[in-house]
């Protein structure tokens, strides 16, 4: 794995950003058509081309979260394709796209906060699934979805799926509980030991509470809101405050600790950490609320301006094989977009236990999508709240 590079958040970088933003957009190739083109340069033109390409490249320069990328996945490919793996992992959101900007890297693990971001910009390339067979094979819940397509057209694959959950211990709240109110409208009994994620897109989930106890407000996305639902997410959150007592990070294991020690006893969590907290033996439940919950579904996606766009459309493949899909199951709790990978995963039930092939469990999970102003429509004439202003609004509220 490599190692952290301290790059600074995107607080800070305003007109800078701004102006390499439409830089790259302006750069970015374009088909006869005035649209994104798969095209990019080196970038042989049928299978075999790409694999006789990335031997001459032997290199591949990844940003990714955490975990995502192993030896156990790395060896093998770097020995049936010639690419050398490095990887650089992301701390948070703002990191992940620093990284990906600076130029220095081919893909990107991209969550639906920096997809969005880095699709607009031109960043990131549309891919050729003719070029990624496995991409064939990978569920059609997870594929063109507003975080990583645009008209129809596919701007990566699909690495896992998973919710966040609600997270407590059966000794502290009664075991039946299955509403998000108890960390919103009935967390008094809980002050201060609520657990939190320290994030600016926790917006959407108190915004995913509102759409199912606050109609009137017409909550139909939680990641596109105009100015009267924002408003009314933040007011939730205000409320909830003073009764939080840790707000987590993805990178920082406390959670695990809080809940251990008990000074955490209710939460929103992320599936990799329960194994953990269920391994410390303390009483624990973990589901998905009656109201639905937010989730995710993270992308591999390609540089528009790749070094080694070939190593990298070989990864993408590769990723998505079962067994790569396999490994990153266990390892991160996540469902596998390949269902092939459930017969090689050590626990039989492992599929069954993270919905893989049950769409219906995923119809009230709203994807991590980036907000942006046309509310994920240009049609939209009532606009929406930027994800700069998600992120000024919450460090607003963190402050």
């Amino acid at each position: 794995m490599g190692t952290l590079s301290p790059v600074g958040g995107l607080r800070g970088l305003g007109l800078v950003l701004v102006t390499a933003l439409a830089l790259v957009a302006a750069s970015c190739s374009v088909g006869d058509d005035g649209g994104p083109t798969t095209h990019i340069d080196g970038l042989g033109s049928s299978l075999r081309e790409i694999r006789a390409n990335a031997r001459a490249e032997g290199d591949l320069q990844l940003v990714a979260w955490p975990g995502y990328v192993d030896s156990a996945s790395t060896v093998p490919f770097t020995q049936q394709t010639g690419c050398t793996v490095n990887v650089t992992e992301a701390a948070d959101s703002d990191e992940m796209l620093s990284l990906f900007r600076s130029g220095d890297h081919d893909g990107v693990s991209a969550s639906g906060d920096v997809s969005g971001v880095l699709m607009s910009g031109g960043d990131v390339a549309p891919i050729d699934p003719e070029l990624v067979p496995n991409y064939g094979v990978v569920q059609d819940g997870v594929k063109n979805r507003s975080f990583n397509s645009r008209d129809g057209q596919p701007y990566g694959m699909p690495i896992g799926r998973a919710a966040n959950l609600l997270v407590f211990r059966t000794d502290t709240v009664p075991e039946e509980t299955d509403s998000w109110n108890v960390i919103w409208d009935d967390a008094r009994p809980f002050s201060r030991r609520l657990s939190i994620p320290d994030d600016a897109m926790f917006i959407a989930d108190a915004a995913n509470y509102l759409q199912a106890t606050r109609p009137e407000l017409g909550i139909d996305d939680p990641f596109e809101l105009d100015e009267r639902q924002f408003r009314a997410a933040l007011r939730l959150l205000r409320a909830q405050a003073p009764y939080v007592g840790e707000y987590w990070t993805r990178s920082d294991p406390a959670q695990v600790r809080s809940f251990t020690s008990g000074e955490s006893a209710v939460g929103t969590t992320r599936p990799e950490r329960i194994p953990e907290m269920e391994a410390a033996g303390i009483p624990l439940k973990t589901v998905k609320p009656v109201e639905g919950a937010t989730g995710w579904s993270d992308t591999w996606m390609v540089s528009s301006h790749a070094d080694n766009p070939n190593c990298m459309y070989l990864w993408m493949d590769y990723s998505a094989s079962p067994e790569v899909q396999a490994r990153f199951a266990e390892s991160q709790n996540q469902a596998p977009v390949n269902l092939v990978a459930c017969q090689l995963m050590e626990d039989p039930a492992a599929c069954t236990e993270l919905h893989a092939d049950d769409e219906e469990w995923w119809d009230d999970v709203d994807y991590w999508t980036t907000p942006s102003e046309d509310c994920g429509d240009p049609a939209d004439e009532e606009p929406c709240k930027t994800l700069d202003e998600w992120k000024t609004a919450w460090a607003e509220l963190r402050g």
